[in-house]
């Protein structure tokens, strides 16, 4: 018995020496001067370099939100560009501070792998696309095809499972990056690719002709999107969430990138405002950041619908209309928990 106890003391001993170990995020990245952000190696709308060379989208809108959350400043961040292959190692070993990069909430990654999401940034569904010319109008019509298909995703589960329950035939064809899937696909090496609808409308928009192709009306899973980090430091976690929830809020409440300044300097008639801007209470002081966490992130780029609309919006080559991602009070499912 007594062997049995001391062994489990050491295991538990051993448990808050890795927490601890894990439990200083904020510090470790108030002392490099720099937050570390995991992103796509290239995905228009998303995460992609403008003229200048500068990385920009919806992803990296957050991590520049959750720098200036944490320094007031949306410019100091590291951008770490990652494959679906690589990206959680990068975030377990500690090369990235947190995980910005289309990845979808599962158990197996929540549980298994030591992760905690934070959030829902974008409600997706895995699909397909194919040339027209090949005079199919459905996924389940795709008997016998070839299907490019990015390694290390959810997306090589689902598709052998949609394949399987409608009892098809498919010949996958691995590959690492979108980018070497939008290549062999327009090479010809594959009949068809499959990946998050949202990626399949980006990689359309590279397409010489767009209109030669099309995305089949099939939704073949639920794949919501959002950022991560690592299991084992609440408060990094909370900081990471609560910033994410501030910009949906911000959406809800009316509060923008121009107005922000001006609703913070003096309190409102919404007592929620004013807690999220941190004209009353105390919610910057529990995170551990300053009162303003919240204004600085919404400066940074706007709230969520200025961020979609920005990148991923009707009036964007992507032409993504909000569905799921409207807010709850607009037809969608999207909302945050209140700021208090």
């Amino acid at each position: 018995m007594k062997a049995i106890l001391k062994g489990a003391f050491a295991a538990a001993a051993a448990l808050l020496v890795a927490g601890a170990a894990h439990a200083a995020t904020l510090d470790d990245i108030k002392k490099a001067g720099v937050l570390k952000c995991g992103i796509n190696t290239g995905l228009p709308g998303f995460a992609y370099t403008d003229d200048n060379g500068k990385w920009t989208g919806f992803d990296v809108a957050y991590c520049r939100a959750l720098s200036a959350a944490v320094f007031g400043d949306p410019d100091k961040v590291k951008y770490v560009n990652l494959t679906g292959k690589n990206r959680f190692p990068a975030l377990a070993s500690g090369e990235i501070d947190v995980l910005s990069r289309n990845t979808t909430w599962t158990f197996s990654r929540d549980v298994d792998l030591g992760f905690t999401f934070i959030g829902v940034a974008y409600y997706d569904g895995q699909g397909f696309i194919g040339r027209k010319a090949m005079g199919v109008k459905s996924a389940k019509e795709l008997d016998g095809a070839s299907v490019c298909i990015q390694t290390g995703t959810t997306t090589e589960l689902n598709l052998a499972d949609f394949f399987r329950v409608n009892k098809i035939k498919y010949e996958p064809v691995p590959i690492e990056t979108n980018e070497e899937a939008r290549k062999a696909y327009v090479a010809e090496r594959c009949d068809v690719y499959t990946t998050d609808a949202s990626g399949l409308a980006a990689t359309k928009t590279t397409f010489a002709k767009p209109s030669d192709h099309m995305v089949f009306p099939e939704i073949i899973s639920k794949e919501p999107l959002g950022p991560l980090v690592r299991q084992g430091d609440d408060q990094w976690a909370d900081i990471a969430r609560w910033t994410l929830n501030a910009l949906i809020n911000a959406e809800e409440y009316g509060v923008t990138a121009a107005n922000v300044d001006k609703l913070a300097a003096k309190a409102t008639d919404n007592p929620e405002v004013n807690r999220m801007l941190g004209t009353e209470g105390s919610l910057g002081a529990m995170l551990g950041l300053r009162k303003t966490w919240a204004v600085d992130a919404i400066k940074a780029e706007g709230n969520y619908a200025e961020i979609f609309e920005r990148y991923l919006g009707t009036k964007t080559p992507l032409g993504l209309a909000r569905g799921l991602n409207a807010l709850y009070t607009n037809g969608g499912i999207l909302y945050a928990p209140p700021m208090r």
